[in-house]
């Protein structure tokens, strides 16, 4: 149950800053299927900045570590500025330059990892290798029965997201700019009235949802792969736009739908382990979340009620 638990948590979590940046995105109005290549080519200015500055650091050192996630969110930013200029300043279809986002983050992160490898590090290689994370375990609170799998074996950016989740649900719930970016998905015309410039607010919002969707990836690059490499594009961005549907937009609920695809995934793997299958069928079992996905989005699709002006172009000059 433990190893549930922890494999869980370290899979859910990642899982859940990417929705969050899916929900600032989508609730501000604009579509994001970009999710996946902005998570991508964040672990990629994560895993650069590992590799270039390898030798500024002791080699025990974790500051490279903490600093990865800072530039994973500055690139995931830096990438996701396409996505807000394509959807919001030439008024391009959401859906299509999500896609194309995404497709252009896959092709353009793997010709440069494997460019800067040969050209300055003498590798011909498409992966930034990544030192292994360290865990932590909190005396006394993990020797609690079942619960204290939560504080057991845990990697630090785990605690890195739930920090920034929770600042992020402060900034959209408790604040102007939240209060502007839900106004701006439900009724921009209003909001405009206003005198808030909602083409504005909607490109924050999606800059904002690369930076997370950077953490997430940088996450996925620590805990899964040790390494940034074009497997990290391994469908995470479309399934925490899933987990956002299910969640309705709102972040609590996101939670709650990440937990139940996290804690799936690692039960299914546990299970055929144990069962000492063969490789075909672990894989196999790695497609549970995405089936459960199917699942709850049946059954949810028809309660869930997504933003009224989600996927509408605004050209405030068509007031």
């Amino acid at each position: 149950m433990n190893t549930i638990i922890i494999d869980g948590l370290s899979f859910a979590l990642p899982l859940f800053i990417i929705a969050i940046g899916g929900i600032y995105s989508e609730r501000s109005g604009v579509v994001n299927l970009a999710l996946e290549g902005l998570l991508g080519f964040g672990a990629f200015a994560g895993g650069l900045f590992v590799a270039a500055t390898a030798g500024y650091f002791a080699s025990t050192s974790d500051a490279p570590m903490y600093f990865s996630f800072l530039v994973a969110a500055l690139g995931g930013a830096l990438f996701a500025t396409l996505h807000a200029v394509l959807s919001i300043n030439f008024l391009a279809n959401q859906v299509i330059s999500g896609v194309v986002v995404n497709i252009v983050s896959v092709a353009l992160t793997g010709f440069l990892t494997s460019t800067i490898n040969a050209s300055f590090f003498g590798n011909p290689s498409v992966k930034f290798m990544l030192r292994t994370s360290p865990r932590w375990t909190v005396p006394y609170l993990s020797d609690i029965p079942i619960i204290g799998a939560v504080f057991t074996n845990f990697y630090p950016f785990e605690v890195i997201i739930l920090i920034v989740a929770a600042f992020a649900w402060y900034l959209l719930y408790k604040t102007r700019f939240g209060m502007h970016v839900r106004a701006a998905g439900d009724n921009p015309q209003a909001l405009e009235s206003a005198g808030i410039n909602v083409a504005r607010t909607r490109f924050i919002a999606v800059l904002i949802s690369g930076a997370l969707s950077g953490i997430g990836g940088m996450a996925f690059a620590y805990s899964i792969s040790t390494n940034f490499s074009p497997a990290i594009y391994f469908g995470s961005g479309f399934l925490a736009i899933a987990a956002l549907i299910v969640g309705n937009w709102k972040i609590i609920p996101t939670f709650a739908a990440c937990l139940v695809f996290g804690f799936a995934r690692s039960g299914a793997y546990y299970l055929v382990l144990r069962a000492n299958a063969d490789a075909s069928v672990v894989d196999l079992a790695l497609i549970t979340p995405y089936l459960i996905t199917l699942l709850l989005l049946v059954y949810f699709g028809k309660s869930n009620r997504a933003p009224r002006a989600l996927g509408e172009l605004y050209d405030k000059s068509k007031r």
